[in-house]
Formats: C-alpha cells, structure tokens, sequence
C-alpha cells in the first residue's frame, strides 16, 4: 500500500512539472494539432495517468487498453499520460510501425528525475549512454558467448536452492528470484559471487528501485535522495573494482573473457578510445539493474502458474528428469541441455505473453508524422503495449487459456509476442534472460512439488508484473 501512494504522488508531482511546461510552450504546436487520433485527454494536469496506473495495480493492466480500442473504435487512440499528451499504439501493425521506425520518428523516453539517480559520467544524457551501451553488449550478450556461462549459472543456482529453500515448509518467492536474478547478474558482470559481497550490493538496490518509484524531491530522508545516495554507493564500489580490474588484467590475473567488465575495459568505440572507469561504472550499473528485475519477475510468475496448473508442471517436470537422468554426478548443465528444453521454454514465453514482466514502453515523437490516416505531433509521446498483442484473439485465439503449444514449430506472428520489445531496442539480453530462467526452472522442479499459501493471489503491476503478496508457497520435496 505504500508503493501505492508513493507511485500515485510521484506521478501526481510529474504530472503537474510537465502540465506547466506545455501550458507555457504548447501553444506553438496548435498548427499541428489537426487531425490528431481519437480520445480524450482526461482530467486537467493528471489526464487519465490514474487510471492508467490503477488497472495496473488492481491486476488487471490490459483494461485500460482494450477499453479504449472498444470505446473509440481504433488501434490508436489519443490520452494524456504522466503530464504528456500520448498516443497509444497497439496491435501487431503498431508494434511494426513502431520498431521498425526507432531513432527515425522516435526515441526511448523517460523522466528527466533518472538523470539525477542514474547519472553519467559523461556530458551526454542517459538515454545517449543507453544507446552506446546496445551498442557493445551484443557480442557478449548473444547466444555463442553466453555458452561459456551455462556451467556458472548453474553453479550458482545449486548454492542458491541448497541455501534459501531446501529444509524449508514454506517461503516467499518473489525475493529469492530477485536473489537469485542478481547474484548470476554480479557474476556474470563483475564477477562477484561471494554471497557476503553480492549481500553488500543487493541492499542499496532496494532503495534504488523505490526512488525510481517515488517523488523525485531531494531532500534529506526522502526515497529519492535515498535513491541517489545508493546510486553513488554502488558506483564508488564499481570503481573500485574497475581499478583493480585493470590491475588483474595487466598481470595476467584475469581474463579478459571472464564476465562483461573485461569485455568493457578491453572493448574500443568506433574512434579507438577506451571508456573511463567511471564510464564503466555507469553502465554496469545500469546492467546489474536491467540484469535482474525483469528476469526475477518472470521466474515468480513461472513459479506462480506452475502451481496452479498440475499438468503443464508435470511436463516441464518429466523434461527436466530426462535431462538431470543423462548428466553424470556433479556434472553441470551445458548448451546441449539447454537446447533440449523446447517444452519448458514455450512455457516460460506463454507465462511472459500471460505476464510480460515489462508492459510496454514510452516513446519521444522526434518528428511529426502520419500514422493509419492521423498526425503524430512532434514531441508527442508514445506509448507500446504488450497486452494489445499478447490478450489479442486475432493474436492469440483463446487469449486467457494458457497454451505453450502456441510457440511450436515458428512461433507466434512477428510483433505479436513482444516481452522483450522489438527492433533495435529489443532487449540485447533476450538470450541471457532465457539461460537463466531455463537453468531457475530445472532446479526448481527437480527439486519441489509446491502449492500457493493464497490461492487467489494476483498478479500485479508496481511497475514490472508481481505477485501481490511476494507468492508465499509451501514446498513439498521429491523423494530421493
């Protein structure tokens, strides 16, 4: 209920800044306003941002979308969010148009109050530095550099289970996903796996993401300052493994293919420069964040219907078996395993089209343009959503029946299944996140059958899918 009220102020505050600046500067793109898609732009300085959000937290966020599609008729229609005058997209034509046309006719947004806890150390803005940084992961972050990486996950994963949920009647799911999801993300990107050291930056994270969440006012005691106080904790930390880092590396004492700090420290732009330490700390930052949060979400959730769905856990279960009968005693998964669980990764994406863990994104209108007949002013912002493909019966038949069967064979329709967004900002960690999901889900079930402590507990939106209570379950283990 906090997050609640703390999401609800801080959107309230956003949303009158931004009311102003286009009360004093709006006026100028009158010209433009012809022809603008239907809707409403809701209430003065709120617009319909509450209801936007409150579909989300009563688990329903889909509602707020289909409404809309219904009440004007169009796969496009006009609101008013965070402030903003926006258009939502929807639909598999949407999501083309949209993809294909990033950095052309759009651009990532977010608020201005992110510069100020992630900031960089550079004098471009964050959303400039998140550009550059797409731009160097994919050769560590695609699927034949990952393969080197199976083995630690899961040797991290056995430590994980054997320490916080072996011996265990019950436990509460949401926050060792997260524990899980970011101790394989310090490894893999800084190669911390002490569980002492991976404790020491794990704490401030918790107070990174509320202030994301909150009022972003400055003053002492506030999330907010908290956030920005946590932020430059880690990054001084970063540093200071940077430094010694580059030490390792000059003395032979490190590889430079161990995790994505090497690959950083030894990786050069276009123009031949290394980045600075503090660069590099910015940017594993940001990873530790992206690393974790949407792939501890999807594991709940994973958790989540697996338990209310006895059948489909017996088919990831026997899979699974298969896999864990063919390996030698303490012989570690490796990429021929991976390859084998087709059934447990089609369940995995039906739970992300049920639960993206990230329900869509806003765009910036870098200039003016046509969309099915309506104009698009420039500085606009736009808005994407999963739900509008994922509970789409001309996407999806039966759309609330759960099917892995719907990703046999090639799959969905292109643009109709968007977890990881799409064009040349889909996720750059697609692959990372379906290598540590995968690896979760066969220890899981190799180890428990387990029932949920509140049977109807829903999923909720605060701002990635969770369950609402943590997901208490009760465990029951297989016999040896």
């Amino acid at each position: 209920m906090e997050l609640f009220y703390a999401s609800l102020l801080a959107f309230f505050v956003l949303s009158v800044t931004l009311s102003f600046h286009f009360l004093l500067y709006g006026k100028k793109s009158s010209s433009r306003l012809s022809n603008l898609p239907p809707g409403s732009t809701g209430f003065p300085m709120v617009g319909e941002s509450l209801e936007f959000l409150s579909t989300g937290w009563k688990g329903h966020p889909e509602k707020f979308v289909f409404d809309r599609i219904a009440r004007y008729s169009s796969s496009v229609f006009r609101t008013s969010l965070l402030g903003s005058p926006t258009v939502v997209f929807c639909g598999a034509a949407g999501n083309k148009f949209l993809f294909s046309n990033e950095n052309k006719l759009v651009q990532a947004w977010w608020p201005s109050s992110v510069n100020k806890i992630f900031p960089t150390s550079t004098q471009t803005s964050s959303k400039e530095e998140a550009i550059r940084l797409r731009k160097m992961l994919p050769n560590f972050l695609k699927a034949e550099a990952l393969q080197r990486y199976i083995g630690i996950m899961d040797g991290i994963a056995q430590r994980h289970f054997a320490t916080d949920w072996e011996n265990k009647d019950q436990v509460v799911v949401f926050p060792l996903t997260k524990h899980y999801t970011f101790w394989i993300a310090c490894r893999l990107f800084v190669s911390i796996e002490d569980p002492s050291h991976v404790a020491k930056f794990e704490d401030p994270f918790g107070g990174l993401v509320a202030g994301v969440l909150s009022v972003p006012i400055d003053l002492p005691g506030t999330p907010f300052n908290r956030a920005i106080k946590a932020s430059n904790f880690i990054r001084t930390e970063l540093v200071a493994i940077i430094k010694q880092r580059k030490l390792d590396l000059a003395e032979g004492k490190a590889s430079p293919t161990q995790d994505i700090l090497s690959h950083m420290l030894l990786t050069s732009d276009e123009n031949g420069k290394f980045m600075h330490e503090a660069n590099i700390a910015d940017k594993i930052l940001g990873l530790l964040i992206g690393g974790h949060d949407t792939a501890s979400s999807s594991c709940a959730s994973i958790v989540k219907f697996l338990a209310e769905l006895p059948e489909v856990y017996e088919g990831v279960y026997r899979e699974q078996m298969e896999i864990a009968k063919s390996k030698a005693a303490g012989e570690l998964l490796n990429w021929d395993d991976i390859q084998k669980m087709k059934y447990s990764w089609n369940v995995a994406c039906e739970v992300m089209r049920l639960a993206p863990p990230i329900q869509g994104a806003f765009r910036d209108a870098i200039n003016d343009f046509m969309y099915n007949g309506f104009s698009i002013p420039k500085g606009w912002k736009i808005y994407w959503s999963a739900h509008s493909t994922h509970r789409n019966p001309e996407c999806f038949p039966e759309p609330l029946k759960f099917d892995p069967s719907r990703f046999e064979g090639s799959g969905p329709a292109p643009y109709t299944f968007v977890p990881f967004g799409g064009g040349p900002r889909m996720c750059p960690g697609k692959e990372y996140a379906r290598l540590e999901i995968l690896v979760f889900m066969h220890h899981l079930v190799r180890r428990f059958k387990w029932e949920k402590v509140i049977p109807n507990e829903k999923m909720i939106v605060a701002p990635m899918s969770v369950p609402e209570k943590g997901l208490p379950i009760r465990l029951y283990p297989h016999k040896a």
